[in-house]
């Protein structure tokens, strides 16, 4: 099994490059890094970053390849496509946060399933009421965090300051009525890749 995995990301790294399809420019191979705002460091960082990020998503599922478009920048993690069920969008976004070395992930994938009312309105009321919570609680930075609940599960996303900010966000999710579990990808300042000085 090791061994498949193995092969399948060094396949995957041979075929698309080490710097992928943004390190050709309109002129041709290697023209775009130079006129790149981010050090070639970075732009390395983040090549690995998203091949790291595409190799288990393809992992997870063989048809995320041609569903599913990553890209990252500066260690902000970007993801655009197609999916059958909102929890799949939900895993792929946990996913992302759990790459080494990201700062941040939006996630604009569509979902193919059916609209239902009842369902959405309630998980946006709680995801609503934990947004106020942190809103309102002071020891808590509530821009750092991007929450999102399906069928009364809260995932959370973010970054906290410090360990008992960490802990105090899933304790109001937790405290939420109708809430059935809580998923937080929570990572600590000091185990970011770039620190704000």
């Amino acid at each position: 099994m090791n061994k498949k995995i193995f092969l399948l990301s060094l396949l995957f790294l041979v075929l698309t490059g080490c710097l992928g399809t943004a390190s050709k420019g309109v002129f041709g191979t290697g023209v775009s890094i130079a006129f790149d705002p981010r050090s070639i460091g970075t732009q390395i960082d983040d090549s690995v970053m998203q091949k790291n990020l595409s190799a288990r998503l393809i992992l997870r599922d063989k048809n995320y390849l041609l569903t599913l478009s990553t890209k990252v920048l500066d260690g902000r993690i970007f993801l655009t496509g197609k999916i059958d069920k909102p929890e799949e969008k939900l895993q792929i976004t946990k996913l992302a946060w759990e790459t080494k070395g990201v700062r941040s992930v939006k996630n604009d994938i569509k979902i193919k399933e059916k609209f239902n009312f009842k369902k959405s309105a309630k998980d946006l009321l709680i995801t609503s009421q934990l947004r106020a919570a942190i809103i309102f609680n002071k020891k808590v930075k509530s821009s750092n965090y991007q929450i999102d609940t399906y069928k009364k599960k809260i995932f959370i996303y973010g970054i906290a300051l410090t360990e008992e900010e960490r802990k105090v966000v899933i304790n109001e999710a937790k405290e939420i009525l109708d809430v059935e579990d809580v998923v937080a990808s929570i990572v600590l300042v000091k185990d970011l890749r770039i620190q704000k000085n």
